[in-house]
């Protein structure tokens, strides 16, 4: 059952090209500048190899699957500003779109690509667009009658979309890593606006801001899947809290590099109550949006003395994790290290495997639990 308001919670190369020659110079471009001439061909034939099939030669979509258009100026002035929101592509490239054709293209994940190439892909595409003034998406939830956006949905969207969020004749809105790499914001656009040049319409003339809303905060409430219990809201935990099941067994992890602990291992840990400490190394509104049950938001960004002085050290376990899925974990669990923390391990796989996964994941509150 639905609650009434529901808020925001991601063939190898077997020998160097020509283009792979020049990669020291073709990797040199800055951000916000222009690729030059050899960064944009590159990019382009990586586009023409990879993407053109089921996208389109000219970016156009609909080319096999019902693959997405990815020169539609909505979804490009979308997935820029802020970073979460440009990985909303990355991570797409990256890990696909288990459970429909986009399948992972990352070196990391079995593909072909290097992140450099899913950046330079990123920015050409981008740059092709025309788009000259990204739109900064919000990373504040969006409040909604979810019961009232399912409704909806089911009038406007499940014909294209699917009952079940699976896709019929476009994206299944119902696929973990979509929603765990889309913004509330970049949700709530895209219904408003649609998608130019393809068959998404716009809503925002037929549809209220409220219903807008509702909608929004339906597919929210389906981000550990579609047909999954819906997210338990909590609010942060206090210091007192931060330790898990404190009377109990730790759990006997086996690390990869002795520092990576899979989500297997602690998928385990968790049905098993077993003790540990788990930290959410993303911004607080990654927190808010969803994490692993009974994590702490520790941004990797914040002073040491911010956090250190609340986490006990034991010899507890303590998981971090982020979405990247290293990055943000890696300061975090380095600053805890440099602190004298022992028993630390990053989530392998980050936040946005996990979830789409379908293992359990929470949804925080937007006030703060007072000490």
């Amino acid at each position: 059952m639905l609650k009434e308001y529901a808020c925001g919670v991601q063939l190898e190369f077997t020998e160097e090209s020509k283009e792979q020659a020049q990669l020291a110079k073709i990797y040199s471009f800055k951000e916000g500048s222009k690729l030059d001439t050899a960064s944009a061909r590159y990019a382009s034939q990586v586009y023409q190899t990879y993407c053109s099939l089921c996208h389109g030669k000219e970016r156009e979509g609909y080319a096999a699957d019902f693959a997405p258009s990815l020169r539609s100026r909505t979804l490009m002035e979308t997935t820029q500003l802020p970073r979460s929101s440009h990985n909303y592509l990355a991570h797409a490239i990256s890990y696909g779109r288990p459970g429909t054709a986009m399948a992972p293209y990352a070196k990391s994940q079995g593909g072909p690509l290097d992140s450099e190439d899913i950046e330079l892909l990123l920015q050409w595409l981008h740059e092709l667009s025309g788009v000259k003034k990204p739109i900064d998406m919000s990373s504040k939830p969006v409040r909604g009658n979810a019961v009232q956006g399912k409704e909806i949905y089911d009038k406007h969207c499940a014909s294209c979309h699917g009952s079940n969020g699976e896709g019929v004749s476009a994206p299944a809105l119902g696929n973990p890593m979509l929603l765990a790499t889309a913004s509330d914001a970049f949700l709530r656009h895209t219904i408003s606006e649609g998608r130019d040049s393809t068959p998404m319409p716009s809503f925002k003339d037929s549809l209220s801001k409220n219903e807008i809303n509702a909608v929004t905060a339906f597919l929210r409430s389906r981000a550990s899947g579609w047909n999954a219990p819906e997210a338990v809201v909590v609010t942060k935990p206090l210091p007192k809290d931060y330790v898990l099941n404190p009377h109990n067994k730790a759990p006997d992890f086996v690390l990869r590099e002795d520092l990576y602990v899979s989500a297997k291992q602690v998928l385990k840990a968790v049905k098993d109550s077993a003790r540990m400490i788990i930290l959410d190394a993303r911004s607080e509104a990654g927190w808010h949006q969803s994490h692993i049950p009974g994590a702490v938001s520790v941004p990797y960004y914040k002073e040491p003395d911010k956090f250190i002085r609340d986490i006990p050290n034991d010899g507890t376990w303590i998981i971090v994790y982020c979405a990247c899925p290293h990055a943000a974990s890696s300061k975090v669990v380095s600053t805890l290290k440099r602190f004298g923390y022992k028993h630390t391990a990053i989530l392998d796989e980050g936040v946005l495997v996990w979830t789409n996964l379908g293992y359990p994941i929470q949804s925080g509150q937007g006030s703060k639990a007072k000490k």
